[in-house]
């Protein structure tokens, strides 16, 4: 995008958030399962404390109330009893586009993305104020919902200071099959991100095709509990000083195969 016009991007923000707001297509839930459907209500909801730890939780599926959702509410869950603040996100129903490879987030060190027409900027903002980051996607086709891979690929991209460092891990859920590489599409950003990847007792893999089926997978849900003490346990030790004691690295030395 050579020709960026921040009014042109204001007004298109201002159409869509204003959609938005009539229709309900973008919705955000608590772990209570409120569901929040304005910008204004969103900026409700906010730690307690200053200090306390927060997991942003992002539902990458269609369907707000799915599988997906009761996987990340049962984590969202045993996080907060944890002493962990947690909110997920529901990405909706709207279009989430494609990095087109601009680079103008970088050239204008912007911090975001150049593009303010879908949630992305949303998601980059609440992880500037979060500590941790669980993103849950269905599985289609062997792979993750492809409007979640868009949002982590700018996400990532756009903003990596935001993410850097900070524990992650993914979640998938399926039918029947594809979930192992679903699953480690998920977790291969992290990696390249110097995210430590929380583990649990096994993949963090929940079986489901109608809606609460997921929650008869007793083993899934217990890999999300445990997923989740993970994630507390790490975070708490990262932040016992009361700053992240992050680990010292190079700088990168990045090198193109052909020259």
């Amino acid at each position: 995008m050579n020709s960026y016009n921040k009014n042109d991007m204001d007004r298109r923000d201002f159409i869509k958030k204003s959609t938005l707001a009539a229709s309900g297509g973008l919705m955000l839930t608590t772990p209570l399962g409120r569901m929040l459907e304005s910008p204004q209500e969103d900026d409700k909801h906010s730690p307690s404390s200053e200090n306390e730890l927060r997991v942003l939780l992002i539902n990458g599926s269609p369907h707000a109330k799915g599988n997906t959702y009761l996987a990340l509410s049962e984590a969202s869950k045993t996080l907060e009893d944890e002493g962990i603040a947690t909110e997920v996100v529901h990405i909706g129903v709207q279009a989430v586009r494609g990095c087109i490879a601009c680079n103008q987030c970088h050239q204008r060190s912007l911090g975001r993305c150049v593009f303010d027409d879908d949630i992305c900027n949303r998601i980059v903002e609440k992880m500037g104020h979060s500590d941790g980051l669980i993103i849950g996607s269905p599985v289609y086709y062997g792979q993750p919902n492809g409007s979640v891979l868009s949002l982590v690929q700018r996400m990532f991209y756009c903003s990596g200071d935001t993410v850097r460092n900070k524990p992650a891990a993914g979640v998938c859920v399926c039918r029947r099959g594809g979930a192992t590489a679903a699953f480690q599409t998920l977790n291969m950003p992290f990696q390249m991100m110097n995210m430590p990847v929380v583990s649990s007792q096994y993949w963090n893999i929940l079986y489901g095709m109608s809606e609460g089926e997921a929650s008869l997978d007793r083993e899934g849900m217990q890999t999300m509990r445990t997923l989740a003490h993970n994630m507390a346990w790490l975070l708490k030790k990262i932040h016992a000083g009361g700053n992240p004691d992050y680990p010292k690295r190079e700088q990168m030395q990045a090198m193109n195969f052909i020259r």
